[in-house]
């Protein structure tokens, strides 16, 4: 969810909507299971984890758009160049929020911390038992997962000869990566049924799971080949934009019914996340398509909502918490209009606050740092 942070010029709206959509979910989400433990949002709120797969697909779209988009310049891929400006973009903000963590008791409550080397080194996700702090970075551990291995791959089916085998070589990678996902959900999905708790088990080894949760990402990667490898296809698929938007919120309508139908069922959780992988890849052809609606209409506030969407992620879930206990003490209870509107406020300007003191700074010093990189242009001939 740390997605990538562009200048304004070069923003499309459509994606901006998308990502401060994705934001909300998740804050309306974690509000009703760690603040309100109650439906407060309605089947908003209970359906909000999905905006992690928004993330998802946003993510391999935009990092998979680069990476395919290098590949085909003159300058070409540079593996050391691509680590260095992801780690300038999620470390900074992470470790100050690991720090808030790990220094300051209020900030995370009554949960346990786990070893530090397991947030350190992205691997906090694996087995992860809910009701831990700083649970939620797990969907960041799992990006950061995928931006470790993508550019290799990347890098290894551009070395396989001929445009037609490398292409055939991409999509073959991607579908074999997709239905392992699926096999390897309903695989553990069937061996934790005698599990003493199922519901525990369900989210430490499906879904916190690396392995089982790439399928958004997959999605997202297979737009960029797609854009990058077919652009007449690309083209003429981007000419439908309305019917892509309408065919997205069908999908997505239509999986989230059959999500609240029974989260935890084996069709759900085998099928159900490749089917939002494939809504929210039609939404993200809709945002990019000019003559879409999402395209083309620009919703007030979206654009800041979305540069401070990585920020707010990080900080949402334990400021709701304080000002929820705060707001308490006051004679407002969790689903008080005046709590919720207090609680949503304080994320918005602790995120706001993290990505002005500390996200905007490394964001300036890595535009300096590509520019000084990047090459000269040629003298003009006389």
């Amino acid at each position: 969810m740390d997605g990538v942070n562009t200048g304004t010029a070069s923003r499309i709206h459509g994606l901006d909507t998308l990502r401060a959509l994705a934001v909300t979910l998740v804050v309306v989400h974690h509000y009703t299971l760690f603040v309100s433990d109650a439906p407060t949002f309605g089947w908003v709120g209970t359906m909000g984890w999905a905006g992690v797969d928004l993330f998802f697909a946003l993510s391999g779209y935009l990092i998979g758009n680069q990476i395919f988009a290098a590949l085909g310049s003159a300058r070409g891929f540079g593996l050391g160049r691509f680590y260095l400006r992801r780690l300038l973009r999620t470390l900074p903000n992470f470790w100050v929020v690991l720090a808030l963590y790990a220094l300051w008791p209020a900030w995370r409550g009554d949960t346990p911390m786990l070893p530090l080397w397991q947030y350190l080194t992205f691997t906090q996700n694996i087995h992860l038992e809910p009701g831990t702090a700083f649970s939620h970075a797990w969907s960041l551990c799992i990006e950061e997962q995928f931006y470790m291995l993508l550019p290799a791959a990347a890098i290894l089916g551009a070395a396989l000869g001929q445009a037609g085998v490398r292409q055939r070589w991409a999509w073959g990678a991607l579908l074999l990566a997709v239905a392992g996902g699926m096999l390897a959900r309903a695989t553990i999905w069937q061996d934790g049924q005698d599990a003493p708790n199922r519901l525990g088990y369900y989210y430490q080894y499906i879904y916190y799971s690396s392995w089982c949760r790439a399928d958004e990402l997959l999605a997202g990667v297979a737009l960029a080949l797609l854009k990058h490898r077919a652009p007449g296809l690309w083209r003429r698929v981007l000419a439908r934009g309305n019917a892509l938007l309408a065919a997205g919120l069908a999908v997505i309508g239509a999986t989230f019914a059959w999500f609240l139908a029974d989260h935890y069922a084996l069709a759900q959780t085998v099928a159900g996340y490749p089917l939002l992988a494939f809504g929210f890849s039609l939404l993200i052809l809709a945002a990019l398509a000019p003559g879409s609606l999402l395209h083309r209409v620009r919703v007030p506030g979206a654009a800041r909502l979305a540069l401070w969407s990585y920020a707010i992620y990080l900080t949402h879930k334990s400021v709701s918490i304080l000002v929820a206990a705060r707001m308490a003490q006051a004679g407002y209870n969790a689903e008080n209009p005046v709590t919720i509107a207090a609680c949503m406020a304080a994320s918005l300007a602790a995120g706001w606050l993290l990505y002005v003191l500390v996200e905007t700074p490394f964001m300036r010093l890595r535009a300096r740092w590509d520019a000084a990189l990047s090459p000269a242009p040629a003298p003009a001939l006389r």
